[in-house]
C-alpha cells in the first residue's frame, strides 16, 4: 500500500474531490481525517465511510479553518491520538461568478479567506508540527485550472488560486531543508455535485472544450493526490500539477 502507516488530515474532505481524496488515502492504509464545514457533514461522510468498511481509521472534524488556532488544536489532538500528521490536504475552497462591477468587498474577502488563509494556516500547522517531528511530511493544496488561465467572471476565485499556486510553490522551496514536500493539483471540469445540477445541454458545452471529450470524474482528481503524497512522488516538489483533461480555455 502507497500510504502505509501514514496520518492525513483532509479540508472539504466531506464530498466530491476531498471524499474521493479521504477513500483513496484509506485504501491505500492511511488513516484519515475528513474536515467539514460543520460537524454534521462530517460525521456523515464518516458514516459513509464506514458503512463500506465498518473498521476504516477515519475520523470527523469541523473546525473553523479561517482561525490558526483551530486547525493547529486539531492537527495537535490528531497527532495525540495517532501518533504523527504525515500529510496534510487543503482542499476546501469556495467559488463564485459574480461580475467585477457587482463585487462585494465581503465576497471578495470571502473568498481569500476560505481559499487563501485557510490553506496558509493549514500549511502554517501542518508545518510545525512535521518540523517538530523531523521525519518530513507532504503539504497538498488545492488549486484550479482558473489559476493558470483566469475566468471571464468571479474574479475572486481565480485570484485566489493563483495565490496558492505561489505559496505552493514557495513553500516548497522554503521546507524543503526539513524534507517537507509541498504540492498543488489543479483540478479542471469535474463530475461533482455542482456539476451535475447544471443543465444537461450546458454539461455536454462544456464537455466540449475537454479534448477527452467529458467530464473528469472525483476518482480521477483524487489519484494525482495520493500519488502525490506517496513515496513514489519522493522527488516533486513545488509543482502545480494540472488534472484537467487538458481543456481548452
Amino acid at each position: 500500500m502507497l500510504l502505509e502507516g501514514k496520518v492525513a488530515v483532509i479540508t472539504g474532505g466531506t464530498r466530491g474531490i476531498g471524499f474521493a481524496i479521504a477513500k483513496g488515502m484509506l485504501a491505500e492504509g492511511a488513516k484519515v481525517v475528513v474536515c467539514g464545514s460543520r460537524q454534521e457533514t462530517a460525521d456523515k461522510a464518516v458514516r459513509a465511510i464506514l458503512d463500506e468498511d465498518p473498521d476504516a481509521p477515519i475520523k470527523g472534524a469541523a473546525p473553523d479553518l479561517t482561525v490558526e488556532a483551530e486547525i493547529q488544536e486539531l492537527l495537535d489532538e490528531v497527532r495525540r491520538d495517532w501518533g504523527s500528521i504525515d500529510i496534510m490536504v487543503n482542499n476546501a475552497g469556495i467559488s463564485q461568478r459574480t461580475p467585477l462591477v457587482d463585487y462585494t468587498p465581503e465576497e471578495f474577502e470571502k473568498v481569500m479567506d476560505i481559499n487563501v488563509k485557510s490553506v496558509f494556516n493549514g500549511c502554517q500547522a501542518a508545518a510545525r508540527i512535521m518540523v517538530d517531528q523531523g521525519t518530513g511530511g507532504v503539504i497538498l493544496n488545492t488549486s484550479s485550472m482558473v489559476g493558470t488561465y483566469g475566468q471571464p467572471s468571479g474574479v475572486g476565485y481565480p485570484t485566489s488560486k493563483f495565490a496558492v499556486n505561489g505559496m505552493t510553490k514557495s513553500l516548497a522551496r522554503e521546507l524543503g531543508k526539513h524534507q517537507i514536500r509541498v504540492n498543488a493539483v489543479a483540478p479542471g471540469v469535474t463530475a461533482t455535485d455542482m456539476l451535475t445540477a447544471l443543465p444537461e445541454e450546458l454539461v455536454q458545452r462544456i464537455s466540449s472544450t475537454i479534448p477527452l471529450g467529458r467530464p473528469g470524474q472525483p476518482e480521477e482528481v483524487a489519484n494525482a493526490y495520493v500519488f502525490l503524497a506517496s513515496d513514489r512522488a519522493s522527488y516533486i516538489t513545488g509543482a502545480v500539477l494540472p488534472v484537467d483533461g487538458a481543456t481548452q480555455v
